[in-house]
């Protein structure tokens, strides 16, 4: 049962729009390509190797001019193995050396090209898929289903074996998710590092190797705790589809990749990152990770009691986007973050609303949840406080993931003792409070209610202006986390490439296909999901807006009191913001 009682007709009407803004994001990305979409297609047909200390899937890109880079790269190595029988990797490393020049490759038919590639393809996809089912299986050799919310931890140190060290302890402390912080300015990077790395700032450096060795380790660590660690890594930034392809062959479980974080944060160009989004999403859904989006970080820059609106709404379009990409709703982690200001009288109220909001609005997604950031201090002792009241909300609320938050957060990375006392109080929380939220039911017009309405409806009216203005117009004008961006700016520009008529990547064209998933336990809806699910809003979406507006005229939504509260009762669709909110 629904605690909200939210307007179903305008959480669809917001899906609708939200699926338009989709629609013209789509039809940029089927345009076009990039550098990074063409080496991930090279990682996932097996160039691995690094080249006089660059990854040689570089090497072979930068050999290729746009005007050829348009035609894709395996329409080139195609085009070579048709007429020099060679592997693959012996020609890359031909044309890194310079030995093979595709200037010179007389022509060839399009059916030789084809003959050539299509097995690799199909072998590059398998792989994807073989990768997902040993995770299953080695998830359901370790147990059963964990109570939620499951804890998450970071792990930050720079040095791969030390995150190790680090993470077995956060497991012994009863930790469920062990996330390996990215060195400072990675995402900036137009190559991925190669090797265990032992330097970063602030992080450890994304490889293929670091994720061997952390999903060794914490495969280790889950067999002695008797229960599955789950892995996280960000796929984000200029190399995120490569970094999507190196995390799904080392059995990650959830990836950071989000719309337009990326676009926001680390201004790279809008193109290319919905351009490499949608490719890194592709990989993602056949290989059966998680994706985490990001919207949580809008809080970071914005106030949250007026900034939760673009959180919605940012959440309903990579909702849209992310199924666009071929992903399930229980991959589809969306982000949201307790970061309201404690000085607002009855914040509390405020933060339960918005977090019950996105749980009944989302009911299938696997919702992970952030801690507070924005206004901790450096009080150890407040900043404690402030996550014990998170922790109760997302337990309360019924919260998939729990990023847990660190009574030294705004002074240094997590030390030892601080994940500790973090995952203590985590731990008593839970349990003390696990079906608080059963019991609890909302006063109808109360306060908790009022501001889900008043959230909801705002980022209706947010979702019809972007709708209208496009989603690339909209960011450019600050109307995501008061961050403007141009559409022509931006890192990364010069490695989009539009896409020639003869375009040929038969990776991409098998990616694009539904994978055929099982019903396995790591992608299953949470029971307690089920209990609180509401009507299902996807169920409506065939019969149209004309069937909406005939049950707003006095069908069943129009019909019912307590929706008619919310319109019509004296409760403004809008709530102003309570006293002590910053403007």
């Amino acid at each position: 049962m629904s605690k909200l009682n939210l307007d179903r007709d305008k959480v669809e009407s917001c899906r609708i729009a939200a699926r338009k803004i989709a629609l013209q994001i789509q039809n940029v990305v089927d345009h076009h390509t990039t550098v990074s979409v063409e080496r991930a297609t090279l990682r996932l047909i097996g160039i691995e190797e690094p080249y006089k200390g660059r990854p040689l899937v570089n090497v072979v890109v930068d050999t290729l001019p746009k005007d050829k880079l348009a035609m894709g790269v395996l329409h080139w190595l195609g085009r070579a193995m048709a007429h020099h029988r060679s592997s693959p990797i012996s020609l890359c490393l031909k044309a890194a050396e310079g030995k093979l020049k595709w200037d010179d490759l007389p022509e060839a038919d399009f059916d030789a090209i084809r003959r050539a590639t299509e097995p690799l393809a199909r072998t590059a996809v398998r792989k994807l898929e073989d990768s997902s089912e040993r995770k299953r299986k080695t998830r359901e050799s370790m147990g059963g289903r964990e109570p939620r919310p499951l804890k998450y931890l970071i792990v930050a140190t720079g040095n791969i074996h030390e995150d190790v060290e680090q993470a077995r302890a956060a497991v012994t402390g009863g930790a469920d998710c062990i996330a390996v912080i990215r060195s400072t300015a990675q995402s900036l990077l137009d190559h991925v590092p190669y090797g265990a790395t032992t330097e970063g700032f602030g992080g450890t450096y994304a490889t293929q190797e670091n994720f061997r060795i952390m999903r060794k380790a914490l495969d280790e660590a889950g067999r002695k705790a008797g229960r599955y660690i789950r892995l996280v890594n960000y796929s984000s930034g200029l190399c995120m589809p490569e970094i999507a392809v190196l995390g799904a062959l080392e059995g990650l479980d959830y990836l950071l990749n989000d719309s337009m974080y990326g676009i926001l944060f680390r201004d790279i160009n809008m193109k290319r990152t919905f351009t490499d989004q949608y490719f890194s999403r592709l990989v993602i859904a056949h290989a059966g990770i998680i994706i985490n989006t990001g919207e949580d970080n809008y809080l970071t820059t914005a106030e949250s009691f007026r900034a939760f609106p673009q959180v919605l709404a940012s959440q309903f379009i990579n909702e849209q986007l992310g199924l666009a990409a071929n992903l399930r709703e229980q991959q589809l982690g969306l982000g949201h973050a307790f970061e309201m200001d404690p000085e607002i009288e009855d914040s509390f109220l405020h933060e339960i609303a918005q977090a019950e909001m996105v749980r009944e609005i989302f009911p299938h997604h696997p919702i992970k949840y952030m801690p507070p950031t924005r206004h901790m201090t450096g009080d150890i002792f407040f900043g404690h406080v402030l996550d014990s009241m998170f922790n109760l909300v997302g337990v309360m609320t019924h919260q998939e993931i729990q990023l847990l938050g660190m009574p030294t957060e705004a002074i240094h990375n997590p030390l030892l003792q601080d994940r500790f006392l973090s995952l203590k109080a985590a731990n008593y929380i839970f349990k003390a409070a696990r079906d608080l939220g059963d019991e609890i039911s909302w006063s109808p017009n109360g306060k908790v209610i009022r501001r889900a309405r008043s959230v909801l409806e705002d980022a209706y009216r947010l979702l019809q202006k972007v709708e209208k203005m496009g989603l690339m117009n909209a960011i450019a004008e600050g109307l995501f986390a008061n961050m403007e961006r141009a559409i022509d700016g931006g890192r990364g520009l010069d490695g989009v490439v539009k896409k020639d008529r003869h375009y040929w990547n038969p990776v991409l064209k098998l990616l694009e296909r539904k994978p055929e998933f099982q019903e396995h336990p790591f992608l299953a809806v949470h029971p307690q999901d089920r209990r609180q699910r509401p009507e299902r809003m996807d169920d409506r979406r065939g019969r149209g807006r004309g069937g909406g507006r005939r049950r707003r005229r006095g069908g069943r939504g129009g019909g019912r009191p307590e929706n008619r509260q919310g319109r019509e009762g004296g409760v403004p669709p809008s709530t102003p913001p309570p006293e002590g909110t910053p403007t």
